[in-house]
């Protein structure tokens, strides 16, 4: 099966957690042999070990089925940081965004995260862009301006910041 209908089925089981539970999705990217999610937890809400429980579950039984296998899947429990708890929230929130929008680049998959259909940079560039799944501008994109053009202009402040601290060897288009 070809890595293209993988990524998509993990797209339709992100937007079946997206349904059955109350959290918020603020970015992703879909690589070959693994996902990044960026994910807010909400008051009233489940925990993120149940909804990354249920996306794993969800996906592995699919992914099973449509290859004829069965047995265990995933390898490792999933990682994740709270960022309020860091020393400084809104840092850490637009690090951990560019990281996850950038994975593409560091795998060498593209030169530019923009070409890369499985992640959600447009969300973050066009505010008329319609991505495949619903995702949550978090505060701490909204707090970088006062309108739309300024939060853009401010993420890529620290977009290229991150890239030239990351990727100290690369050129980017």
């Amino acid at each position: 099966m070809k890595p293209d209908k993988m990524k998509d089925l993990m797209i339709k089981v992100m937007n079946m957690a997206l349904e059955k539970y109350r959290f918020e999705l603020l970015s992703y990217v879909i690589m070959h042999n693994h996902f990044h999610f960026f994910i807010g937890t909400l008051e009233e809400g489940p925990t993120i070990s149940r909804i990354m429980q249920f996306i794993k579950a969800q996906y592995a039984r699919r992914y099973n089925n449509l290859k004829g296998r069965s047995g265990p899947f995933w390898n490792e429990r999933f990682g994740n940081t709270i960022i309020e708890e860091s020393s400084d929230p809104e840092t850490q929130f637009n690090y951990i965004n560019c990281y996850i929008m950038n994975n593409p680049v560091r795998a060498n998959y593209t030169k530019d995260v923009r070409n890369y259909k499985y992640g959600c940079v447009h969300f973050y560039l066009d505010e008329n862009h319609k991505p495949p799944v619903k995702l949550t501008f978090h505060k701490y994109f909204l707090k970088l301006g006062a309108d739309f053009k300024e939060r853009v202009r401010k993420f890529l402040d620290f977009e290229d910041h991150f890239r030239k601290r990351i990727f100290p060897e690369c050129i980017f288009y």
